[in-house]
Parts: structure tokens; C-alpha cells; sequence
């Protein structure tokens, strides 16, 4: 990445700024902007999240925010209520409140003297999900966004749920980080004295937010609140929209495409879980100057022809070697005019004793099919962020533990993009059951490389509202979505469809052991979104650039430990996940921070209720003799009718333990 030194504008960086809130409340900011802006006001940019400006995002706002600034905008960063330096508590994600104080932001920086008045506003995760969030409530001074790695439906497609299913690992992992980080204290060197009393409540009263996304099993009223799907049309400004396929938010890029009527334009790399000029697997491209051309577009009414190339442009992967580390992936960049595409066909492909068929067979035996818990340890992590073991293994094992469907190899290349889609006439032999589904492109050589998966819990095969119990060994018809994918399969290599009853570590496991029935016929098949040659330009990107990054010194080196073990001699499989970010001192504010996180998932075969999912995180922040740390323990069990959760909260100061605070409930299981 280069690093752009000269700028077209002089900056000026302010460290902290309280911006009020009309109940009282203070939110701070760290603003770039450019030194004569209070002469000649530009149009502002807002970046809005919970992940602490002085210290958890310094680094990475410091390659995005300066440069924004020297090319004539006002870069506003601000924590979120009760997050790094700014006052109150955060109690959920997205909250009603979150979202008030967001469009509060907008209007005090619209007001400001460096300010002409218009404004955009952009994240990576949360903030892409407040941004369209923001967005939809219509605030006045909002032109234009960019989302980055967020979805549009918070139930189908975030750290909790997946098709109905509870995400064993995310939820509860995730859940542990917010609670270590929410338990970071404010900066002494910001807030005086009064920084350990705010320490303290912050610690007392954020909510462990475990136990209430797993009290919110279907898709109600929580899930609706923020998912931007319940009415697209509340959004009028012009929306850029940014994800990788190795991240799991892609799925919502191209449902935005077709459901928004605002101006908008998509962009899907081949990237996990971070801003396109850095991101992993590579190629990485000039995000910042897409970013550029977009804000000068939107708010400087400047022609930068982006609104002229193709609504969506994206990187499709082309076959290749599976492995947990990718550090670059083979395709090509494409672009489409129109989404939905008129140059996409969906072609079924039906599933039958022995393989896939374009036509439908006269085969009518079922197949049955019982998964060992464990399957499916290879599919690499959710949430992936690009470090190495992220990525999912050569499939193999998994096949193998699966009920699987080939195609014969392909004679000509075959390009998929979009969501896959999977429709079966199935049956089980208990009330409670799911599904998971990997399509993968199996070589000549037999390496098998997941392309999409999917998870599907068949309760919901009604709704996702209102979930019901099946009637054991009765017909249903299920259908569902796998997640969207770019492929381009080569001759020779082959499609497979794996289906399986159980999905570890992702999925938590139905409660007894499920054996499946598929019945073959016209209403089971497998549905790929084909894509034809057609004459849209190839997209092309600038190198990419970054400002220059922050002062820092690496006091210690992060590494990461991903180990799947299978003991024979007690039938456990365990996954021990272990990530130590290092220890990092910024070295214009003196603070030094790290982060390590521990997950352990377990379980015992034939025992669908042994699982167990352990997640540890250290959080700790301080500077000179001012050293604080915060461990946190989470733990999530299951019997027939309850999920059971622990949290443990343990501040020190200066290694001496000052607080702890334990949680301890139960949930019912509500058709899962």
C-alpha cells in the first residue's frame, strides 16, 4: 500500500472534541480537516462506532481519515455513547438510541463554521450497519454513504443467526469481545479524575448482550429494528455498498442492488472482513480514491464518471487450491450493468442417487443420511478477518461426513454470481432438525474448495417468525439460500453438493440425533445463478493508498493457534481457537493496548447436548504507570429446554483486582 505524504490540502487533526447531546450527554470526536476549512468550508464525512478512536482504530484511522482530509473534506470519527472517551453506557447494538445520537452528529457538524453543509457517512461493520441504519431515518445534511462488510437484515445475516440457526461460535464470542470492550476504561489524560468513576459504572451497568440475543430465537420485532429490508424505500440518499466475498455481510450487497430505488452502486472483492486497501486475500485496490470518487460525486457535484460504470463491479474467484491461509486469490474483476442481471440464467440441477443432473431422473429412492456432530470442522471461520487459519480447509473430510451430489466435470468454463439456491423434499425423524448445505468445485486431482454453504433450520420452513415442530418422518418442502458467491468453474473440475444434519462449530446442534430423508423429484434440486459473456467494461482500480499510518512501536508480536482435534478414545472433537493481536504503543499519545482471545467449542460424539462453547478475551489499555486490564469468561451449554449462560467480568488496575461482576441465566429453546 502506498503512503501518500502530499495532499492537495494542509491538515489539521484535533484529538478530542465533545459534541453535546440535547439530554446531556457528551460524545467525543477526533476531527482532520483541512487548515483553512473555517475560510473556506468543505463537505464532512462521519465515521461513527464503538471501537475507542484513541486506541482500537487509531491505526487504521489514521490511514483513511487524514487522507480524506487533504483532499478537502472535514473527516469526523466519533465513539459511540457509552464507548472509548464518550460518555453514557452502550447497552445494545443499534439501539433506537444509537441511532438518535447519530443523526444528532450530522446536525452539530452541519453547523460547524468548517462545514458547508453537506454531509456523507461511512463504516466497516457497525458502522456500515448505523450508516444505512442513519440513512433510512432521512437526517437533512446526509447525501450519501458507503457501507462496508453490513447487511441489510440483522437476522438473516450477522454474528447471531443463520437460517433460523444459532451461530455457535459467533454469537457468544462475539458477545464476550463487546463485553471486554465495553469494560475499557475512558482516557485519564481526556477525562481528569473523574475517569475511574466512569470506569466503573461503565462496568456495572452494560448488559452482558448474550442473554438478549439468544431470548430473540425468531426473526421478531428486535431483529426488524435497524434491518433497512423492512421497507428499502425509507432510504433516499445515494448508497455505495462494499463487501468481499470471503466475508459473511456479502450476501446483502446485491439484495441492496435490487431492493434500493436510491441512487446506488455495489463492489464485492475478493476480501474478508476489512477496508479493501488492506484487505486479505488480495488483490487489494485503491479504495480510498473509489471512496474519493464517490464523495466528490455526491457531495462536491463533481463528474468522476463513477454513477456511468456498471451498478455492480466484483472480483469472481476461479478455481483453485483450498487452504486456511489465502493470501491471494485467482479470478478476474467483471462488472454488470443492471442488478438483477438480464445476463443471468438459473439453471437447475437435480439431485438424485447417484449425482446432479441438468434433467430430471426417473430415480425415486430416497437417500438417508445421518451426520457424525463433528462435521464440517473444516469450514474455516464465520467471521473471518483474513489472518491466517481464517479460511476453510481443503473440504474432504467434510464430504465425507456428508451426503453428497456430483456433477459430471465441466467440458467449458461455467460462471456462477449470486445466491445459490436449494430446494428440497426432505424428511426427519425428529421434531427438531436443520440442514447445512456446502457447494463446493471439486478438481481432477479430487481437492475440494468451498465456494458457498449454507445453514437452514427446518422448524422455520414456514417463516421465520413463527417457527413450528416438525412431524417426524413427514414430507416437507424446504428452500433456502446459500450465501452469494462469484465462481468461475475450469474444465475438468466438477460442482458437489454436501448436505449434512449437523455443521460444527457454526451451528448449534439440534437436540437428538437427526436422520434425514431425501426424496429426488421434481421438487429437489439445486438452482446456480449462470452468468452469460456479456459486454459491461471490466472494472479497473487505482493501486492502493493509504495517509500516513500512525506512530507505533510493536511491543510484542500477535500469532494465532486454530487446532480441530478428534480423540478416539472419548469420541470429543475440539476446536481451540486462539488469537493474540500483540501489544501495540501509539507513540503520540503514549497509550499501549493489546487484545487476546481464547474460544474453546466441544463435543462428544453421538451426545448432541455435550456441546459446549468456552470464550475467554483479555482487554487491556494503559500508558506509563497507568496500566489497566480486563478478563472476561463466557459459557454456553444446552439441555432439551434451555440454553444456560455464564459471564464473568474481572477489572485490574495495575494488576491488582478493583471489580468483578458474574452473569448467570437460562433461556428456553424455542424450536432450535
Amino acid at each position: 500500500m502506498k503512503v501518500i505524504r502530499d495532499f492537495p490540502c494542509c491538515v489539521e487533526e484535533i484529538k478530542h472534541v465533545w459534541i453535546p447531546m440535547t439530554d446531556g450527554c457528551r460524545l467525543s470526536a477526533r476531527i482532520w480537516r483541512p487548515k483553512d476549512s473555517h475560510q473556506n468550508p468543505v463537505p464532512a464525512i462521519l465515521e461513527y462506532i464503538p471501537y475507542r478512536k484513541n486506541d482500537g482504530t487509531a491505526l487504521r484511522d489514521s490511514l483513511i481519515h487524514p487522507y480524506f482530509a487533504g483532499h478537502g473534506y472535514a473527516a469526523v470519527r466519533v465513539d459511540l455513547r457509552g464507548s472509548g472517551d464518550s460518555e453514557g453506557i452502550l447497552e445494545g447494538e443499534y439501539l433506537q438510541q444509537e441511532l438518535e445520537d447519530g443523526i444528532e452528529v450530522l446536525e452539530w457538524i452541519s453547523k460547524q463554521s468548517w462545514c458547508d453543509g453537506n454531509l456523507g457517512m461511512m463504516g466497516k461493520s457497525w458502522g456500515g450497519f448505523n450508516s444505512l441504519q442513519v440513512a433510512a431515518l432521512q437526517p437533512k445534511p446526509l447525501k450519501a454513504i458507503i457501507t462496508v462488510c453490513s447487511t441489510d437484515d440483522r437476522y438473516s445475516d450477522d454474528v447471531h443467526y443463520m437460517g433460523g440457526c444459532v451461530l455457535a461460535t459467533d454469537m457468544l464470542g462475539w458477545a464476550s469481545t463487546m463485553l471486554a470492550w465495553n469494560a475499557r476504561p475512558p482516557d485519564p489524560e481526556i477525562w481528569g479524575p473523574k475517569w475511574r468513576e466512569e470506569w466503573f459504572k461503565r462496568m456495572d451497568h452494560t448488559p452482558a448482550y448474550i442473554e438478549t440475543w439468544l431470548k430473540h430465537q425468531n426473526r421478531d420485532s428486535f431483529w426488524k429494528h435497524g434491518s433497512i429490508c423492512e421497507d428499502f424505500s425509507e432510504i433516499e440518499c445515494a448508497v455505495f455498498a462494499v463487501g468481499g466475498w470471503a466475508d459473511p455481510y456479502s450476501n446483502a450487497i446485491p439484495r441492496m442492488l435490487e431492493g434500493l430505488n436510491c441512487p446506488r452502486k455495489g463492489l464485492i472483492g475478493p476480501w474478508a472482513h476489512e477496508y479493501p486497501m488492506r484487505a486479505l486475500p488480495g488483490p487489494q485496490i485503491g479504495f480510498l480514491q473509489e471512496c474519493l470518487r464517490w464523495w466528490d460525486y455526491w457531495l462536491k457535484e463533481k463528474d468522476t464518471g463513477i454513477m456511468n460504470e456498471p451498478m455492480l463491479r466484483t472480483w469472481i474467484h476461479e478455481s483453485g487450491k483450498p487452504g486456511g491461509v489465502q493470501k491471494e486469490r485467482s479470478g478476474s474483476w467483471i462488472g454488470e450493468n443492471d442488478w438483477p442481471s438480464n445476463n443471468m440464467t438459473s439453471v437447475h440441477f437435480f439431485l438424485y442417487q447417484n449425482g446432479m443432473s441438468a434433467k430430471a431422473q426417473s430415480d425415486t429412492k430416497k437417500m438417508i443420511h445421518h451426520s457424525p456432530l463433528d462435521a464440517s470442522a473444516e469450514t474455516g471461520v464465520w467471521f473471518p478477518m483474513g489472518i491466517d487459519g481464517d479460511f476453510p480447509e481443503d473440504q474432504r473430510i467434510a464430504d465425507g461426513q456428508s451426503l453428497c451430489f456430483d456433477m459430471e466435470p465441466q467440458t467449458e468454463p461455467a460462471e456462477i454470481l449470486g445466491h445459490p439456491q436449494l430446494k428440497l423434499e426432505i424428511s426427519v425423524n425428529q421434531p427438531l432438525a436443520l440442514v447445512a448445505a456446502r457447494l463446493c468445485d471439486v478438481s481432477p486431482q479430487g481437492d475440494s474448495l468451498l465456494v458457498s454453504w449454507g445453514l437452514f433450520n427446518l422448524c422455520h420452513h414456514r417463516s421465520h417468525e413463527n417457527p413450528e415442530p416438525l412431524i417426524p418422518n413427514q414430507k416437507i418442502q424446504v428452500e433456502f439460500p446459500l450465501r452469494a458467491c462469484a465462481h468461475r468453474l475450469l474444465p475438468g473440475h466438477r460442482w458437489r453438493l454436501s448436505l449434512s444434519t449437523s455443521c460444527f462449530p457454526h451451528a448449534w446442534p439440534s437436540p437428538k440425533l437427526v436422520e434425514l430423508q431425501v426424496h429426488p423429484g421434481n421438487n429437489t434440486f439445486l438452482t446456480l445463478p449462470v452468468r452469460e459473456k456479456n459486454d459491461s467494461q471490466t472494472p479497473r482500480f487505482e493501486p492502493a493508498e493509504s495517509s500516513i499510518p500512525l506512530d507505533n512501536k510493536i511491543l510484542s508480536q500477535g500469532r494465532r493457534k486454530r487446532v480441530v482435534s478428534r480423540d478416539a478414545a472419548n469420541g470429543k472433537t475440539v476446536l481451540e481457537d486462539q488469537n493474540f493481536s500483540g501489544r501495540v504503543l501509539f507513540q503520540d499519545s503514549g497509550l499501549e493496548m493489546e487484545d487476546k482471545a481464547s474460544d474453546r467449542l466441544e463435543i462428544t460424539k453421538d451426545h448432541p447436548l455435550s456441546m459446549i462453547t468456552e470464550c475467554h478475551r483479555t482487554a487491556s489499555i494503559g500508558r506509563g504507570d497507568w496500566q489497566t486490564r480486563i478478563e472476561t469468561k463466557s459459557r454456553m451449554t444446552s439441555d432439551e429446554m434451555n440454553f444456560y449462560l455464564e459471564n464473568h467480568l474481572e477489572a485490574y488496575e495495575n494488576d491488582h483486582v478493583v471489580f468483578q461482576k458474574s452473569w448467570k441465566t437460562s433461556v428456553p429453546r424455542s424450536f432450535v
